[in-house]
């Protein structure tokens, strides 16, 4: 996983907890902390500092991948300046993610493995996401696009009906956005 999903991940935790709750959750995880935007470090890592961070926080994992999410969302608008702005909503943004955001992201970042979201319009205000990553972190997607949401001031509704860590053959979400309304 690449670096500056440590460092975003870092930025949540000192937020909300401050420094020395990112330091308790890298004693918790028993790792170093020390993580390079550009740098690939192990899925492994991540995972335990997430463990760590339900710990902490008293959410399960999936809730816990969830929040950081949608926490998230904001700092990789800041990373990446201006991109945001060319999507007029939640469901442009996110039916832009495979043609635009990741191959941009790929780009700045060379060897990223990023996940595939197959997207179908299924309604003005609804969309039909598969989520596809050898990574299965389908709750951070969940958050991310409840976190679009936030950053164009809109209510998004997530269904989760399907998810392959309850067996299924695959993560399927159903989103429906409220519209604007003023």
């Amino acid at each position: 996983m690449k670096g500056i999903v440590f460092n975003v991940l870092e930025e949540i935790v000192t937020e909300h907890y401050g420094e020395e709750g990112w330091e308790d959750l890298l004693d918790r995880a028993q790792v170093t902390g020390a993580y390079t935007s550009l740098g690939n470090y192990e899925d492994d890592e991540m995972m335990r500092l997430v463990g760590a961070a339900c710990e902490v926080t008293g959410l399960n994992t999936a809730d816990c991948l969830q929040w950081i999410g949608r926490e998230m969302l904001p700092r990789f608008e800041q990373a990446y300046p201006g991109v945001f702005d060319h999507y007029p909503d939640s469901i442009g943004l996110l039916q832009a993610l495979n043609d635009v955001i990741h191959p941009e992201v790929v780009k700045l970042y060379p060897g990223a493995r990023v996940p595939v979201f197959d997207c179908t319009r299924t309604g003005p205000q609804e969309l039909a996401m598969d989520y596809r990553s050898e990574r299965g972190l389908c709750s951070l997607a969940h958050g991310l696009i409840l976190g679009t949401g936030d950053r164009y001031g809109q209510t998004v509704h997530v269904e989760h009906p399907e998810c392959q860590h309850r067996g299924d053959g695959r993560c399927h979400f159903q989103i429906h956005v409220e519209p604007n309304v003023g």
